[in-house]
C-alpha cells in the first residue's frame, strides 16, 4: 500500500474558525438521504499508525492519511447513529464549532468517494 499518490483527507475543524475552508465542501454537494446512518464501507477500515502517530483510512491497495478531526467523525459512523445524531453528539462536545455545516459536507464527500456507505 502506498500513500504517495493518495491526497490526505482535508481537515474538518471542530473549533470555530473565522472563514470556512472551501476544500471541505465538494463542488457539487452529495445529497445524503434522510435518516442516513453512515458506516464505513465493507472493505474500508480505520486504523491508528503508532509509528507516524496518524489516523489512517485503509482501503484496498490504498491508504488515506486522515488529518484534523476526520478520524473522530468517522469513528462515530457505526451504522447505528444517523447523521443527525452524529452532528448532535459533536455539537455537544464542541459548542460553537461549525459542526452542522462541516460534518454533513465531509461525510457527503466520503460517501461520494465510496469510503462510507
Amino acid at each position: 500500500m502506498t500513500t504517495a499518490d493518495t491526497p490526505p483527507v482535508p481537515d474538518t475543524p471542530l473549533t470555530p474558525s473565522p472563514a470556512p475552508d472551501s476544500s471541505l465542501t465538494p463542488d457539487t454537494p452529495s445529497p445524503v438521504p434522510a435518516g442516513w446512518r453512515p458506516a464505513l464501507a465493507p472493505a474500508v477500515s480505520l486504523r491508528h499508525d503508532r509509528v507516524r502517530d496518524a489516523d489512517l483510512l485503509v482501503l484496498p491497495e490504498r491508504v488515506v492519511v486522515l488529518r484534523g478531526s476526520a478520524a473522530r467523525i468517522l469513528r462515530l459512523c457505526d451504522g447505528d447513529r444517523d447523521l443527525e445524531a452524529i452532528v448532535a453528539q459533536l455539537m455537544s462536545r464542541f459548542p460553537g464549532a461549525p459542526v452542522a455545516e462541516d460534518v454533513p459536507a465531509f461525510l457527503g464527500r466520503m460517501r461520494t468517494e465510496g469510503w462510507v456507505r
